[in-house]
């Protein structure tokens, strides 16, 4: 299988990306082939809400690495994502990235409502936020990250087969064998047949 890792924070070594590692290196070590994006490797220029790669199947804008992301997760069997919280949301930088990439995730049937592009297909989604549990959940912040891409991955059809919300990263900002661990079940729930 190839798997699209895409890590949605603006800091190439922080949990998110570590958590996303963990989950790389158990798909590697099962056979399995991984992508890693790094939002923050990326350019991108900001979707002008025109409209027009609904109808023309294409984004109008020149080409830039929002083109590039989305041939990779045209070509993925799973995708992992991961974002910190910002506002009770996923990071700005990767919304922008989904806004770009939206003709490739799902079209409009002929009402108008969301047509999924990637039925089938498995994901998992980690939040991380430097309110500290479980407050991080009671207050919608990881929550309000997962809901956020929830939305974006299950219109697109993605099934999402896992979450993993870390709060207090402030004051506990390593990762736990514990969260280690489920990481690696996250990978594996990824690859299920």
């Amino acid at each position: 299988m190839k798997i699209l890792l895409i890590n949605g924070s603006p800091r190439r070594h922080g949990n998110i990306a570590s958590m996303l590692k963990t989950i790389q290196e158990e798909l590697q070590d099962s056979g399995h082939h991984t992508d890693m994006l790094h939002i923050a490797d990326l350019k991108v220029s900001p979707c002008t809400g025109c409209m027009k790669c609904r109808t023309a199947g294409r984004c109008i804008l020149p080409e830039d690495d929002a083109q590039r992301a989305l041939k990779l997760l045209a070509e993925a069997d799973a995708v992992a994502v991961g974002s910190p919280c910002y506002w009770g949301n996923m990071s700005g930088q990767l919304k922008l990235l989904f806004d770009r990439m939206v003709y490739g995730l799902m079209r409009d049937n002929p009402r108008g409502l969301p047509h999924p592009l990637h039925k089938g297909k498995r994901a998992v989604i980690l939040a991380t936020s430097t309110t500290p549990p479980p407050f991080n959940i009671l207050f919608n912040q990881t929550r309000g990250t997962v809901r956020a891409l929830k939305e974006v991955l299950g219109y697109s059809g993605f099934r999402i087969v896992g979450t993993l919300q870390k709060g207090g990263t402030r004051t506990s900002p390593a990762l736990t064998e514990r969260e280690l661990t489920r990481c690696r079940r996250l990978a594996r729930k990824l690859i299920k047949e």
